[in-house]
């Protein structure tokens, strides 16, 4: 990992966006051409000038450029070709007898409709005269008319998968019936699932293994106890809440956190110390900081680097290139425009090369197992917040609580959703609004028993004298976007409960 010394070697060297700006308005000063932008943040264009990118084929943000080429040039037009459909043909019967009537003039072919086609197959095949009948009553022959079979498209029949608009509208129980099985047919296979697990008895058009992780998850129990608020269904109609799936979303993840376990591993870490981990963590949240990635590239960058140490011995040397490598996974995850591979060696002070960080790279995915959809501290606390309806200055002070605890060794062994939930309780204790209300302990699923232990620890964390080599957060959330919570006074550990 890169000393301090290099880290503060980074900091003084890295100009400013304004500065540069107002030296390159200097005429007199020669500016170069060939100096590269220190960070990704600071090398972003202007909010005020469009931005072109060619990502996707030939994309432009230039809205203006784009409807002025839309006026002025002139459009072409769009010329519709017909599509030709196989013809339906009559064929003629040969003569029986010279002295009868003429036989009709062939049908010419023509383009027919889908429609057209199928009235014309309706009428060859139902209302044909058959010959015997026709000699019986009339003495002249009558034209029998009959499909010529040109595509297998058009024939229909009890197995064919072709069917028009038209067909698919009326009643037509024989087709479906063939390849959809019935309601009896559905219980039958329900009832025989029975026979594996007396316990699962199917009462919907569900399969066994539906049924199992229906009840295992607990999906679609959306009922709320009395004295508590449902937040779900007072945004029942907002389409940004999803308010329909957020219960069983966030149930689904109370119960895969289980797949995602980090043991103690720093007994295993011969070369490796707490206090290491904590300096690598807080230069994880200052690349965080610089390149303005959001805050759960943040937490699963620092969630792949504990399942990485707890699996895999690492050298003091090869630290830094697994905290750059989880930052540089996290931010393909969750990014939208995460930064290159170029930015993170020049964050490293050119300590590793570009292969080393690719090498690491893919040796930490393997690790995980290609799995990055890890349940994340960050996104229950925001769930709770919102379910209890607390202000944007509370909610802060719970971020910044949890994401000191992300430097504290003892809190890689507690579920993530348990820290959310004691960083919240925590948060309210400090502003002396609340305590653990029922509304909270229905949607977290912890009673205030089950996080007193957390809350101890973040408050001892909190608490303890500030260190200059662990001042990223702290002054991150000292300022005024923040509200500056980090100042919030602090409680002691009897005045929490």
């Amino acid at each position: 990992m890169a000393p301090a010394k290099a880290l503060s070697k980074i900091t003084t060297n890295i100009t400013t966006r304004s500065k540069t700006q107002c030296e390159n308005t200097n005429p007199n000063k020669a500016v170069d051409k060939h100096v590269r932008g220190k960070r990704k943040a600071e090398c972003s264009p202007s909010k005020d000038k469009a931005v072109k990118r060619s990502a996707l084929i030939n994309l432009t943000n230039n809205y203006k450029k784009i409807i002025e080429t839309r006026v002025t040039k002139p459009t072409k037009p769009i010329t519709v070709q017909a599509k030709i459909l196989p013809t339906v043909k009559t064929v003629q019967k040969p003569k029986q007898n010279e002295n009868l009537a003429p036989p009709p003039a062939p049908v010419v072919n023509k383009i027919v409709t889908r429609a057209t086609v199928k009235n014309i197959v309706h009428c060859a095949t139902h209302t044909a005269v058959k010959p015997k009948e026709a000699n019986k009553e009339n003495t002249a022959p009558v034209a029998v008319t009959t499909k010529k079979r040109l595509s297998n498209e058009f024939e229909k029949s009890d197995g064919s998968l072709y069917s028009t608009a038209l067909e698919e509208s009326n009643n037509d129980s024989t087709y479906f019936s063939a390849k959809r099985p019935t309601t009896r047919a559905l219980k039958q296979r329900a009832s025989s699932s029975s026979a594996i697990d007396d316990g699962a008895k199917s009462t919907n058009n569900l399969s066994f293994v539906a049924l199992q992780l229906q009840t295992k998850l607990n999906l679609g129990n959306h009922e709320v106890p009395e004295g508590v608020t449902d937040y779900d269904k007072e945004n029942w109609d907002d389409i940004y809440q999803v308010s329909h799936y957020a219960m069983d979303i966030f149930n689904y993840y109370k119960e895969k956190e289980k797949e995602f376990p980090v043991g103690d591993y720093i007994d295993k870490q011969i070369c490796l110390s707490k206090w290491m981990r904590s300096l690598l963590v807080d230069w994880m949240v200052e690349i965080q900081e610089s390149f303005e990635l959001n805050h759960e590239t943040l937490y699963l960058g620092v969630k792949l680097v504990d399942m990485y140490l707890d699996r895999v011995t690492v050298s003091k040397e090869t630290l830094q290139l697994v905290g750059a490598a989880a930052m540089f996974v996290a931010s393909k995850f969750d990014e939208r425009i995460p930064p290159m591979i170029d930015d993170f060696l020049y964050i490293c002070d050119g300590a590793y090369t570009s292969r080393e960080m690719i090498k690491m790279e893919a040796n930490l995915l393997k690790v995980v197992g290609f799995n990055l959809g890890i349940p994340i501290s960050y996104r229950f606390l925001r769930r709770y917040a919102r379910c209890s309806k607390i202000t944007m200055n509370v909610l802060t002070l719970a971020r910044y609580i949890l994401e000191f605890s992300l430097m504290e060794y003892e809190t890689v062994t507690i579920r993530d959703s348990l820290l959310a939930s004691a960083s919240l309780y925590l948060s309210l204790r400090m502003k002396e609004i609340s305590g653990w209300t029922p509304t909270l302990e229905f949607y977290t699923g912890y009673e205030l028993n089950d996080l007193r232990n957390t809350v101890l620890l973040l408050n001892r964390a909190i608490s303890k004298p500030p260190k200059s080599q662990l001042m990223t957060v702290r002054n991150k959330y000292s300022h005024k976007i923040f509200f500056e919570v980090a100042k919030t006074p602090l409680l002691s550990d009897a005045n929490l409960f």
